[in-house]
């Protein structure tokens, strides 16, 4: 069954969600994948995939993804946000993510997240390996 997956990433994450999507990609393929407006172009190229590209988060971008939760279109949200860079959207971040908190929705914030979400490898493995930032 086809579901709807959101792709939003904060500009010094996108690079991680491409190689994320990237290594994916066979899984994502399979379903109607939609993004905020930059994000979704670097998807787009880096997959060869069609993506629904709605305004860029900073222009309501993420309001509309919100929209499309609260309307019941929204099945899976990958959102690698950056907590250490505060956005000028920031009070729109935080409404998206209580929106995913309230309709239940499965979202994943990072790469270890997103992995286990798309069922790469189960936490519980010994050969799981969570990549370690470097600051």
């Amino acid at each position: 069954m086809q579901k709807t997956i959101a792709l939003v990433a904060h500009d010094h994450k996108k690079s991680d969600l491409i190689d994320w999507a990237t290594s994916h990609k066979a899984k994502l393929e399979k379903h109607r994948l939609v993004a905020t407006g930059t994000t979704g172009g670097l998807v787009e190229k880096a997959l060869n995939l069609p993506v629904f590209k709605y305004k860029s988060g900073p222009l309501g971008g993420d309001q509309q993804i919100g929209a499309l939760i609260s309307e019941g279109g929204l099945d899976a949200l990958v959102f690698f946000w950056d907590p250490l860079n505060p956005a000028p959207h920031d009070p729109d971040v935080k409404a998206l993510l209580r929106l995913c908190s309230v309709w239940n929705i499965p979202v994943a914030c990072n790469r270890a997240s997103a992995d286990l979400m798309f069922g790469v490898e189960s936490l519980c493995d010994d050969d799981y390996q969570r990549d370690m930032p470097n600051y």
